[in-house]
């Protein structure tokens, strides 16, 4: 069967609204699926800023939740669920408790205090917000939009060479198959094209007129880095129209992790809260790992998007700029 690109749009009955505040740097972006969502979740980074990740292990017996929050302002942003679940609340979404319904959300955030106005942070009213553009206009888009608003990457040396990112989507669809990624790439490394292996965007020279390797900018000192510059962490989600019990989605966000580990370099340090979900939402028959193999490739493809969708912001040169530079 022949592959397709679809758009992450297509991908029903999840729906993405995304809010950000650009004079400081931070936002957030809501994935709500108002009947539920089977989830898996894989992190692979030192340092995670989460909210109910012991939701999605295989041995909890919540087998559905209702959204995700991808959001900015590291831990001070998890109260951006908090909004999140007043207005499912309102909607009559979530677990039925008899006095109420309870939305089961979870909750992954990035460091971005050093972008914009370290004292403004995604809250309940940015998370209230998104949800309910969600629901009532869902408004996704690739770039420094929602939780990709401060993000940056190549940050080894510093903020004062390292370059803007955001976020990005890529979905494919095979037969009545899709899969689909969404990522907010703020890593601590460089972004490669998987399949070519070009550079595109990490850490600058210090005149910010070309790249430097980040492995190699480590290996000139094998001393202890206490802190390497903790300001990063990408976030993903995999989406599927397949059926998958919480235990294999969990198996297939630990796949979309080689998506990372291609496009991504270093990746899953200490200093990174690398973070991936894989929510199912609906009843194709397909074999996991295929599944597993395709969350990789949209993961690998979403993180390219995010950094060549990407505007230069805040002083930081994003790649379709020094693109410009570079070129004969």
């Amino acid at each position: 069967m022949n592959k397709t690109e679809i758009s992450i749009t297509q991908m029903q009955p999840v729906c993405i609204g995304q809010v950000e505040d650009a004079a400081a740097g931070t936002g957030c972006t809501v994935f709500v699926c108002r009947d539920g969502m089977r989830a898996g979740l894989d992190v692979r980074g030192g340092g995670p800023a989460s909210r109910e990740s012991e939701l999605l292990k295989p041995l909890a017996a919540v087998q559905q939740i209702h959204a995700i929050v991808l959001s900015g302002g590291s831990a001070f942003g998890l109260g951006a669920a908090d909004g999140v679940m007043r207005y499912l609340e309102e909607q009559g979404i979530g677990y039925d408790v008899g006095v109420t319904k309870v939305p089961l959300v979870a909750q992954a955030d990035l460091f971005d205090l050093t972008v914009g106005r370290m004292d403004v942070r995604p809250d309940a009213a940015m998370g209230y917000e998104a949800a309910k553009r969600a629901l009532t206009a869902p408004n996704y888009r690739d770039g420094n939009y929602g939780a990709g608003c401060g993000a940056t990457v190549g940050k080894i040396a510093g903020m004062e060479t390292c370059m803007k990112s955001g976020i990005g989507s890529f979905a494919l669809q095979i037969g009545d198959l899709q899969v689909g990624a969404v990522v907010a790439v703020n890593a601590l490394g460089d972004i490669y094209d998987r399949k070519t292996g070009e550079k595109l965007a990490g850490l600058l020279t210090e005149d910010k007129t070309g790249f430097r390797d980040t492995v190699e900018f480590m290996e000139q000192s094998i001393r202890i880095q206490d802190n390497k510059f903790v300001s990063n962490t990408t976030l993903g989600v995999v989406m599927t129209n397949a059926f998958f019990d919480k235990t294999k989605l969990c198996k297939i966000a630990g796949m979309a992790h080689n998506g990372y580990a291609g496009s991504i370099r270093p990746v899953h340090t200490s200093a990174d809260g690398d973070t991936i979900y894989a929510v199912s939402t609906g009843d194709v028959a397909a074999d996991q790992d295929l599944v597993g193999i395709l969350a990789a490739e949209v993961m690998s493809e979403a993180i390219k998007r995010a950094v060549l969708s990407a505007e230069s912001a805040y002083g930081f040169p994003a790649a379709k700029d020094l693109a410009v530079r570079l070129s004969p």
